[in-house]
């Protein structure tokens, strides 16, 4: 019998630029594919022939055996070709229900049928254990719920193949596991998945098999029983990387930033007081609408905060001053990257220079020579792949654009840093530069504050570990209490008295 999917010798080229070539891949119904490999190496572009945005250069697409040609996104749905992208496609001004049936929606005397349509809508949510109403808005729902909307519109449109790409990267634990536990399902009905992740650990839980690419060619296959960490990431890279983490600092000094009782718009109610020391990385984890993102902004000054007080080196911030934060030295590495962390359309240049553009002042004009030098500096210094500091950062891989970030607040000297999900929809190995940069920064006395939902980094990358629940601080984990059960035990925990540690 012929594969559900065959792809051969698929090649793509953009200009001299060659994406692909000659890659075979083929899944069976029933099967999970993981497919990995570094930023680059071909994943999106090789998804985006399936999914119609992209046409193949050379090589043939067959579904059941024949030959198809697949022209765009609607042609790809029409042979049950169903993708959930990375970056959401969504639209804010229609509700839950408007936007996972778009272009789709029941209809009566020529209206939407709006009673039919959030019956439709309310068993996809069911099944994703998604608690928001079919009618609610998407505008206050978080970037975690509105992926899961996404996957729900992909799953009403009885898809036989369903492409995957990155669909943990904004969710949390408990949202994970509900999705590894649907991949589950939907494999036994006999559904086709090819999963995309930088997560490797969730690879080994759900994959069949695991294809790799690296550089747009095929680097190999592994089988259920070879699939392991260390296999997959000498595939991706064509090199051992034995530690994934760098060693953390040892040496760590007096408190930097102490955060008092501090409350957020969005949980007024709330609170958390705890204290970040020179050279400390104080991972903060919780469930998507824990009030993790907004302490964060909260401390950095985006959100006006209700009540509590944060000291920098003695000083007290005023509340909901962002001016006041940055001459403290407190930055915010943001977690949309693209949306608040970058100007897509400017340069390298301009963007590593935006905060620190008094360097380059000479008599009220920017001395563009002497920008250009020192950002070709900071490009080596941060490894970030461009041709040149005049590429606009939207080219970039997200692994380098999170780079381009960095440098833009580290070349300041920061005495606190606040990550917001570092290394979301990063590969291996820029995660293990950015892990590298991230302790050579701590080694220089600044307080971290990194803030994410992949376990294994909390794990890997924190002195302690902080747990948020509804606004709340709910416990302090130190190294010999560090485990995903005590992780999960603390970000469930019905908020009540705020844990305090001033530690």
């Amino acid at each position: 019998m012929p594969a559900l999917l065959q792809l051969k010798q698929i090649s793509k080229s953009f200009g001299p630029v060659q994406a692909l070539n000659g890659v075979d891949f083929a899944i069976e119904a029933g099967e999970v594919v993981g497919l990995i490999g570094e930023n680059g190496a071909g994943k999106s572009t090789l998804m985006n022939l399936l999914g119609g945005m992209l046409q193949p250069t050379r090589g043939t697409i067959s579904l059941d055996g024949t030959p198809v040609k697949i022209t765009d996104a609607i042609s790809a749905a029409q042979r049950g070709i169903s993708f959930v992208h990375q970056e959401l496609n969504l639209l804010d001004n229609l509700n839950v229900a408007g936007n996972i049936f778009l272009g789709r929606e029941p209809r009566r005397y020529g209206c939407i049928d709006e009673g039919k349509l959030a019956a439709m809508t309310q068993p996809l949510l069911d099944q994703l254990g998604l608690d928001i109403a079919p009618d609610q808005s998407l505008v206050p729902l978080t970037n975690g719920q509105k992926q899961l909307v996404e996957i729900a519109k992909a799953l009403s449109m009885d898809a036989r193949i369903l492409i995957l790409d990155e669909p943990t990267s904004s969710l949390t634990i408990q949202e994970t596991d509900t999705l590894l536990k649907l991949v589950e399902t939907l494999r036994e009905r006999g559904m086709a998945i090819i999963f995309i992740t930088h997560r490797l650990t969730e690879i080994e839980k759900v994959a069949n098999r695991v294809v790799a690419l690296r550089d747009g060619e095929l680097a190999g296959h592994l089988t259920r029983a070879e699939t392991n960490r260390d296999a997959m990431i000498s595939l991706m890279i064509g090199r051992d990387l034995s530690e994934v983490y760098p060693v953390l600092p040892t040496e760590i000094g007096d408190t930097v930033i102490s955060i008092h009782a501090l409350t957020t718009q969005r949980w007024p109610e709330g609170g958390a007081s705890f204290a970040i020391r020179e050279g400390e990385i104080l991972g903060l984890a919780g469930l998507v609408g824990s009030g993790r993102s907004e302490l964060a902004q909260a401390v950095f000054g985006v959100d006006v905060s209700p009540s509590g007080t944060v000291t920098v080196n003695g000083d007290t911030l005023k509340r909901g001053d962002i001016t006041d934060a940055i001459s403290h030295g407190v930055f915010l590495a943001p977690e949309d990257r693209k949306a608040s962390g970058l100007v897509l359309e400017m340069s390298v240049r301009e963007n590593m220079t935006l905060n620190s553009m008094f360097r380059f002042n000479r008599r009220s004009l920017i001395d563009v020579a002497k920008e250009k030098a020192q950002t070709e500096e900071w490009r080596c210094e941060f490894s970030v792949k461009a041709p040149d500091v005049e590429q606009p950062v939207g080219d970039l891989s997200g692994g380098n654009q999170q780079k381009v970030v960095l440098a833009k607040w580290m070349t300041l000297n920061p005495k606190v840093m606040i990550f917001d999900e570092p290394t979301r929809g990063i590969d291996m190995g820029a995660r293990h530069e950015i892990y590298q940069t991230m302790v050579k920064l701590a080694k220089t006395g600044c307080a971290i504050l990194m803030i994410s939902s992949d376990m294994e980094e909390l794990l890997g990358m924190s002195h302690r570990i902080g747990v948020m629940c509804e606004g709340h601080l709910t416990g302090i984990l130190e190294p010999d209490q560090f485990s995903e059960e005590s992780i999960m035990k603390l970000a469930v925990e019905t908020a009540g008295k705020p844990a305090v540690s001033t530690k």
